[in-house]
């Protein structure tokens, strides 16, 4: 497996469980409805686990371009592989949120509100504040990014192996994504990872989703360039320290 396919398969995954959980919660007539935000948060960390489990030997499991880009800037990455860990990352998530859909699509057509509809796809903040909602993001994304390139600059500069979310081992990896979630996701829903809030937001956009509405556009950049932002962040500090 190339590094682009464990990139894709991995964000697929990680996107089909993601945001499968959000879909099981809060559309209409599931078995899981209402279950609230301790299984969202849970599961994501879950589906964290499955993606770094699957793409780790073989890409370092990214599955992240906040990562991807926090361990560039780091000097721990290539930047000639940027591009592709980004695009793979990308096609990953559309290719997880269709599946959901998939596998939803009869509780998509008996729900009605199109806000919980597109929640299933896309982060929608609490409040929509802007500036805060920036600043929820680049700080989810900073202890992300932070806390992954401590754990890589321990276990991996020294050796050859690929470097990204697999060097923490699966199971650090999710509970660290699963604390964010608890202690900081309650804001934005913690997108913390540019592709699993675009990717699926152009699969909502795109796919003939009974009654969906549109796709919040105008909030589709805070979850895109907040984690850029704490990503890059992260890293700039760390090479500081």
């Amino acid at each position: 497996m190339t590094p682009f396919v464990a990139e894709l398969i991995g964000t697929a995954l990680l996107i089909t469980l993601g945001c499968g959980v959000v879909a099981n919660v809060i559309l209409k007539g599931t078995k899981g409805e209402g279950a609230g935000w301790l299984v969202i948060t849970t599961a994501w960390a879950f589906a964290v686990f499955v993606g770094v489990v699957v793409a780790g030997p073989y890409s370092g499991a990214h599955i992240n371009p906040a990562v991807t880009l926090g361990l560039a800037v780091a000097g721990s990455f290539d930047w000639a592989e940027v591009p592709s860990y980004l695009l793979a990352q990308l096609l990953g998530a559309m290719t997880g949120a269709t599946l959901v859909w998939l596998m939803y699509k009869d509780h998509f057509d008996i729900t009605d509100d199109q806000g919980v509809k597109l929640g299933v796809f896309s982060t929608i903040p609490a409040i929509r504040k802007y500036p805060s909602n920036l600043f929820s993001e680049i700080l989810g994304t900073f202890v992300l990014v932070f806390t992954v390139l401590f754990f890589t600059d321990a276990s991996m500069l020294a050796t050859e192996e690929v470097i990204g979310l697999g060097s923490l081992g699966a199971l650090p990896v999710s509970l660290l994504v699963w604390g964010i979630g608890l202690s900081l996701g309650g804001t934005t829903g913690y997108a913390i990872n540019p592709a699993r809030d675009l990717g699926p937001r152009l699969i909502h956009a795109i796919l003939p989703i009974k009654g969906k509405g549109g796709s919040d556009w105008g909030y589709s950049w805070v979850p895109v360039l907040g984690p850029v932002i704490g990503g890059v962040a992260a890293a700039a500090l760390y090479l500081v320290l």
